[in-house]
């Protein structure tokens, strides 16, 4: 059983329904919080949510609700040392860690006690030192997820110093035992409300919305990093920068690089994009590093690059149920046996079988009907044909070859040339009182040539 936990919320922030946060243990007995939301519905796998450093559940409302509405579980944490998880040092603003190995291990605490809830694929999404975080524990054989999309990922951090340099001083602040405190110009500001200064986003109101959470509930906010944070971030982003670590992680990944990002180092995404067997690099023009709290235009990039992959990892569960109508193809048989119209195109039948059974019943009734009126019809006709002269029957002799198509070519030749005497006689008779031979005779060669050539059409097309 896993404790319930707050969710804060505030009237620009309100969490999505059915949501439920909880406690859980981490490494070294660690108490962490984490939130956990279905959809409604059948799910088609499950979203591993994780955000960057100072970063709290509370802050992915948005993102968490897209997630639901495309049908996925989702699963948020705050990383220990931030938010409302376990904190690392006496003074709480101070964001502190001791290496990689304890997230790793808390990562693997929190898929174990959620497992039996996130209905599999699981798919990751994660931010900034999430997604540095998350990559780590794929290359540290992590290996039940389907995809990732990570967003500006913690691959390299930009420093005021070159890299070497800034590594030298690094490591002697952790020599002269300075681990624990601020690093150069750090200090305990959790709150800055000046959207004019921010590096983080372009969009007033989701900045707004994010500082509000930190007032409704101060507990939530972190200050500037330590010496401490600094070395773990640049360890952590030393071994993701080895080709050969990434060569074993064989899921599709996404990375996202914002273009205007003043906190990570855009060329190191694209390198371990390049190292990752299945790695994709899009840059998102003009972002800053928070690409999720971006304009519509920037996240929206982001939602394209979700959709593509997990289009392919996690289909929609719209398309198994296709094949429930299925079942119900068996009553097709009987139908088609009471009435042997419908068998003459299975195609309608098969495409709607719900339908099956109706179609049958009126189909055989409109089809009797017509069949006794050519019977009716058929007599008349010859009765007619037999009373009048021979002028009449022609007419009637010329249809006569369209009804019979079924005959082979052959068939149809020599019937033409044994009609075309009877239509000679016939004309002579009328010609001895009309004293016209000459003009019958010149229309009789037109009527054999149009019987003949009605009847080869007839003959290709069968």
């Amino acid at each position: 059983m896993l404790d319930d936990a707050p969710l804060i919320e505030t009237p620009e922030a309100v969490a999505p329904r059915g949501g439920k946060a909880s406690w859980y243990t981490g490494a070294g007995g660690a108490r962490l919080r984490a939130a956990i939301w279905k959809p409604q519905g059948r799910a088609r796998g499950s979203v591993v949510l994780s955000g960057g450093r100072s970063e709290v559940i509370e802050k992915y409302y948005e993102v968490i609700g897209e997630m639901l509405d495309r049908g996925f579980v989702v699963l948020a944490h705050d990383w220990r040392g931030q938010g409302l998880s376990h904190r690392e040092l006496p003074d709480p603003m101070k964001g502190h860690a001791r290496g990689y190995r304890a997230y790793l291990d808390d990562f693997r605490a929190l898929l174990g006690a959620y497992a039996d809830q996130l209905p599999k694929p699981w798919i990751a999404v994660a931010h900034s030192m999430g997604g540095c975080l998350t990559l780590l524990a794929l290359a540290h054989g992590e290996d039940r997820f389907a995809g990732a999309v990570l967003t500006a990922p913690m691959l390299g951090i930009k420093t005021p110093f070159p890299l070497i340099a800034s590594q030298a001083l690094t490591r002697l602040q952790l020599t002269i035992g300075r681990a624990k405190q601020y690093t150069l110009g750090g200090a305990g500001k959790p709150i800055d409300d000046a959207f004019d200064a921010n590096v983080l986003t372009h969009d007033c109101a989701r900045f707004a919305r994010n500082v509000g959470l930190l007032h409704a509930e101060p507990k939530l906010a972190l200050g500037a990093p330590t010496w401490g944070w600094v070395d773990f971030a640049l360890r952590a982003t030393a071994f993701l920068a080895k080709p050969s670590a990434l060569r074993d992680v064989t899921i599709p990944v996404v990375i996202l690089s914002a273009e205007e990002d003043a906190l990570i180092d855009n060329s190191a995404q694209a390198a371990a994009a390049r190292h990752l067997p299945q790695g994709q690099f899009i840059t998102v023009p003009g972002a800053y590093h928070e690409i999720l709290m971006e304009t519509d235009p920037m996240r929206n990039i982001f939602q394209r690059a979700f959709d593509a992959l997990t289009g392919r990892a996690a289909p929609k569960p719209a398309e198994p149920p296709k094949a429930a109508p299925a079942t119900p193809a068996a009553p097709l048989p009987a139908a088609s046996a009471a009435s042997q119209a419908p068998s003459a195109h299975p195609a309608l039948n098969t495409e709607r079988p719900e339908m099956a059974k109706a179609p049958a019943a009126k189909k055989p009734a409109a089809k009797k009907a017509p069949a006794k009126k050519p019977a009716a019809k058929k007599p008349a006709a010859k009765a007619a044909a037999a009373k009048k002269p021979a002028a009449k029957k022609a007419p009637a002799k010329k249809k006569a070859p369209a009804k019979k198509p079924v005959a082979k070519a052959a068939a149809a030749k020599k019937t033409a040339v044994k009609k075309a005497p009877a239509k000679k006689a016939a004309a002579k008779k009328p010609a001895a009182k009309k004293t016209a031979a000459k003009a019958a005779a010149a229309r009789k060669p037109a009527t054999v040539k149009k019987a003949v050539a009605k009847k080869k059409p007839a003959a290709k097309k069968k």
